[in-house]
């Protein structure tokens, strides 16, 4: 997941690094549409002993990307509990990606596309797979998830004003959509 985060950021990939420890941010201003917004993103833990420290951080997330390894069963067969976390903790709007990382290792696979793809339409997940090593899909697995927040916004179903929806206006209309696992007052002036 680090690496998903420092490819879609800093257009980057830091071979050989470690695991996140509890919470690591990025943040990446991009175009979504015809609009300028800010994501700021929460990589939480994905380790099992975390687990409790990083719920904390998805109450009022807008956005959450749901990864697992493909060449690695375990991680896919976890994402049940992520996943409940995740409906339980964050917004009742959450848009969830699935994304399967490590494209680049088709030939070690272990979880199939058919197979994740399911999951994903059983659970009402968009679904991508990426390569934090390339870099391929990576900004569409983000940039996804995203639009579908602005489309949420835009037609109504999310209520920016309402408070714990992730999301704040910035100076010109909608400069800031977050994937944000902090609320806003938890979240302002602090950065470690």
């Amino acid at each position: 997941r680090s690496c998903l985060l420092d490819r879609f950021v800093s257009h980057r990939f830091k071979a050989g690094s470690a695991n996140t420890v509890g919470i690591e941010f990025g943040s990446k201003v991009a175009k979504v549409g015809n609009k300028t917004v800010k994501l700021q993103i929460w990589d939480s833990a994905g380790q099992e002993r975390f687990r409790s420290v990083t719920q904390s951080y998805w109450r009022g997330a807008a956005g959450c990307l749901l990864v697992y390894d493909i060449t690695n069963r375990e991680s896919f067969t976890a994402l049940s509990r992520w996943l409940e976390d995740v409906r339980w903790l964050a917004s009742p709007d959450v848009v969830i990606v699935l994304v399967g990382n490590k494209l680049d290792m088709e030939d070690h696979r272990e979880v199939s596309f058919l197979e994740a793809n399911q999951f994903a339409q059983d659970e009402g997940l968009m679904f991508e797979e990426t390569s934090a090593l390339t870099g391929e899909l990576v900004d569409e697995a983000f940039l996804k998830g995203a639009r579908s927040i602005l489309s949420k916004i835009e037609t109504g179903l999310i209520d920016p004003d309402r408070a714990g929806t992730g999301i704040q206006y910035g100076q010109e209309g909608l400069g800031a959509l977050g994937h944000r696992l902090l609320p806003p007052e938890r979240s302002r002036g602090r950065c470690c």
